[in-house]
């Protein structure tokens, strides 16, 4: 560490950078095509055509995984804690070249990095109204020194022009040679996060019209560990416990969390901060005070998982959901408390009213693939729910077979 901290210079990384900014999400999905191409059944790329635009993803995913309308309920979503032995990657499977510059950069740009647990996933059943699985837990450090080093790999063999195929990449020939690696989540070390499409219903206006729904887009930081600098729903997190192993291991536990600490500026859920001695951060009593009005009235917050997929990039399992915020009183009292934490370098709000600003954002190259996979689908169940709070373009799947 210590030599290759000697040798780096922050200019080079900034160039770097700012070469992997210039690579757009389509080129990463026909990247992955043409590296995956044998296929397995019964599984699809993700595609979808929003408002006559063709977009391309490179999220795997099948037919009874999409718009799943589950709600985040203990009677609909179940998945459970079966391995907490905290396994992981044999010392043999470690690139220790690559671990080690991954490390020192992260040092040099200032990426905050924490070895908590994560779960990985071991067994899943997603389908409409309903998800079981299966989880396990994993430090960190193992997941961000493994598999996220595939993304970077991806990124600049791209931005160099490369050909992207077997043989070429050494890591992801190692840790994800082919589709049923992928898919074989409980065969690897299957890491994965929850992201949702905010939207927050909204009275009319004199100066912006009609009621409707704000709905929340970040500009992820440089110093976040994947998905830099790209655009992504929010919240988007690691799925990680907090305190509770067991009871955390719910996806909609997570994304409660997650509004605390994106949205709403709690730092003591924030698992990069500080170290936390709080018993029960999520108690009633300690909830932030927006977040104890929503949860005050059964009918203020509607939390949905609206797709599940596996993504191409690292192997990560994504869960795609909708949050709905449906009192329009909330925006009244709190929507000058909304504010992005260190994760985000900006947010942007957008009206469900305005088809062709929306149109345009899901075309935008600068989304992660995970993150336009639960903006569209957060998009189609929002279409269904909105009622005239919305006037979205029509979003179809137009997914690719192999």
């Amino acid at each position: 560490m210590t030599s290759r901290l000697a040798r780096l210079k922050a200019n080079e990384l900034l160039d770097r950078h700012a070469q992997r900014g210039k690579v757009g999400r389509s080129q990463v999905a026909h990247a992955l095509s043409e590296y995956y191409a044998e296929g397995v059944p019964d599984h699809s790329a993700y595609r979808a055509r929003c408002g006559g635009r063709e977009i391309a993803t490179s999220i795997v995913t099948r037919r009874d995984w999409l718009d799943l309308a589950c709600p985040l309920t203990p009677d609909n979503e179940r998945l459970t804690l079966v391995d907490s032995s905290h396994g992981g990657v044999a010392p043999e499977d470690l690139d220790t070249k690559n671990a080690i510059r991954r490390l020192a950069e992260a040092a040099v740009s200032d990426v905050r990095v924490a070895n908590v647990p994560l779960y990985r996933l071991l067994d899943i059943d997603a389908r409409r109204g309903a998800i079981t699985g299966t989880v396990g837990l994993v430090p960190f450090m193992e997941y961000a020194l493994t598999m996220d080093l595939l993304e970077g790999e991806l990124i600049d063999a791209i931005a160099g022009t490369n050909t992207i195929r077997p043989g070429g990449l050494p890591l992801r020939d190692k840790y994800l040679p082919d589709l049923g690696s992928v898919v074989d989540f409980s065969g690897r070390l299957c890491a994965g996060g929850a992201l949702a499409l905010c939207a927050i219903a909204r009275p009319s206006d004199p100066y912006r019209g009609d009621a409707d729904y704000a709905l929340l887009v970040q500009e992820r930081s440089g110093r976040v560990l994947n998905a830099a600098r790209r655009l992504a729903v929010i919240p988007k997190a690691f799925h990680q416990p907090l305190k509770d192993h067991r009871a955390d291991a719910r996806i909609g536990a997570t994304l409660r969390r997650e509004m605390e600490e994106e949205l709403f500026g709690r730092r003591e859920v924030d698992s990069t901060v500080d170290e936390n001695r709080v018993a029960a951060p999520m108690h009633r009593n300690r909830l932030s005070e927006p977040m104890r009005w929503l949860t005050e009235g059964s009918d203020r917050l509607r939390m949905e998982c609206t797709g599940f997929g596996l993504n191409m990039v690292s192997g990560n399992y994504e869960f795609a959901s909708l949050i709905s915020i449906e009192d329009e009183d909330f925006w009244a009292r709190y929507g000058g408390e909304i504010e992005a934490n260190w994760e985000s370098a900006g947010l942007r709000i957008y009206s469900t009213l305005d088809t062709e600003l929306i149109t345009e954002l899901a075309s935008d190259e600068s989304w992660s693939n995970e993150g336009i996979f639960g903006l569209l689908q957060g998009l189609r169940r929002l279409r269904e729910l909105g009622g005239e709070r919305v006037n979205l373009p029509a979003i179809e799947h137009t997914c690719r077979s192999w």
